[in-house]
């Protein structure tokens, strides 16, 4: 048993050191590495309006509203409830196409999968819309290639 005298908290003691002044930086260094997401975020234009993260689907946003409707944008909170919004879809699409894809006995989902899930799980009108999207997205990405 630790006696009440010592030591034993995991508190950092402070030192009294000054802190070193920086060196100056030699010609031949290079630029230290700038600091921002580390998840692939492209758009560097939209860096103000959200902060980037591998998880979020917040760089997107702003280029689809200003497809939609020009001059307009989401507020933060706004972002957050979108952001939150598709990762939900976006999770219960996924759980409903992996097993129509078990019966093909093969570890990838196909579009087909994930276009049945999509037409079970989006009733009506918002579903026809959500397919013809697709399917002019995929055409646009095959011939991109």
């Amino acid at each position: 048993m630790a006696e009440p005298d010592c030591d034993t908290s995991s508190e950092k003691s402070v030192g009294t050191e000054e802190p070193r002044a920086a060196d100056r930086k030699s010609p031949k260094q290079k630029h230290p590495r700038r600091r921002g997401c580390r998840g692939g975020c492209r758009g560097r234009r939209f860096v103000r309006l959200h902060r980037c993260s591998p998880d979020s689907f917040a760089t997107y946003f702003p280029r689809v509203l200003r497809q939609v409707h020009e001059g307009l944008s989401l507020s933060q909170e706004a972002t957050s409830v979108m952001d939150s919004f598709v990762k939900d879809i976006f999770e219960r699409i996924a759980e409903e196409a992996a097993p129509l894809g078990r019966p093909t006995k093969r570890s990838t989902i196909t579009t087909r999968e994930i276009q049945t899930a999509v037409r079970l799980l989006l009733p009506g009108e918002i579903g026809k819309h959500a397919m013809s999207e697709a399917t002019k997205a995929i055409i646009r990405f095959t011939f991109r290639q």
